[in-house]
């Protein structure tokens, strides 16, 4: 018992304990106010994986005068590029005219590289598709410059690269926050699948089904995106957003082992985002 007269020391919150994450790198921020909430490795590069598809779409949505409605023809090109890389697909078929905003789809839930081609082909500039593949590049290094990202560098529009693809937890976040502000990027990534209607070469249609490459959207109360990625060396990597009680919080997951563990650890820092 304290002494008559004595003064009781106000009760102390229990610290939060930072989390302990598997991968090599990760962040995350507070997207409405832009604070850091936690960093791994925060300004570690990277290899991305296929997050880079995140700065794809990005590009194409920044073009002026967009027109989600418009056709563009899938190439043989696309498919060959598929085959040659053992890339994820999002199983376009040569002669079909598919729209923008369903490029976006395939190049975002099942990670279609072939998505990805077909974009950097149609809004790349230049007589020759390598011409306008490479200007494509450009115009994500760019948009990466503008968005001081200053430990990012993209090789190739998909995440596929010769070793030069890589950023780091805290630029990628700051990418996911401003890729998020738009509608049609926002509504996309949330959603976990689609069936899509595109026009075939004879005239007629044809339903294509996509899945989301992102559990979290299924496993993680709130999750409102954004994109895996995974390669040989860039491991399992996540870029992840969830909105709990009126805050949004977007993180990053680089390099980690396994799809299970990348999960696990964006789980953690979400809970310890939330919690904070």
């Amino acid at each position: 018992m304290p002494a008559i007269g004595a003064t009781l020391a106000p009760a102390q919150a229990a610290p939060v304990r930072e989390p302990s994450i598997t991968a090599k790198g990760g962040f995350l921020m507070n997207a409405g106010t832009g604070a850091a909430l936690y960093g791994k490795g925060a300004d570690s590069r990277l290899p991305t994986g296929s997050t880079a598809k995140i700065m794809t779409a990005q590009v194409v949505l920044a073009q002026k005068n967009l027109n989600l409605d418009a056709k563009v023809t899938i190439q043989m090109a696309y498919s060959d590029y598929i085959v040659a890389k053992t890339a994820s697909s999002a199983r376009l078929i040569v002669g079909d005219k598919v729209t923008v905003r369903q490029l976006l789809y395939g190049l975002l839930l099942p990670s279609g590289c072939d998505a990805a081609y077909a974009l950097a082909d149609t809004y790349g500039t230049g007589s020759t598709r390598a011409a306008r593949v490479q200007s494509f590049v450009g115009k994500m290094n760019a948009a990466a410059t503008s968005l001081g990202l200053k430990n990012t560098h993209f090789d190739s529009f998909d995440g596929i690269g010769n070793g030069k693809n890589y950023s780091t937890p805290r630029d990628l976040s700051k990418l996911a926050s401003r890729a998020m502000k738009n509608p049609t990027f926002r509504a996309i990534v949330k959603t976990k699948s689609t069936k899509q209607r595109v026009t075939t070469k004879s005239g007629g249609y044809r339903d294509m089904s996509w899945t989301n490459t992102n559990r979290l959207l299924s496993s993680y109360k709130g999750t409102i995106g954004v994109k895996t990625g995974s390669g040989p060396e860039a491991k399992y990597c996540l870029l992840f957003a969830a909105t709990r009680g009126g805050k949004t919080l977007i993180g990053t997951v680089l390099a980690s082992s396994s799809e299970a563990n990348r999960n696990a650890d964006a789980t953690k820092l979400l809970d310890h985002g939330f919690r904070k």
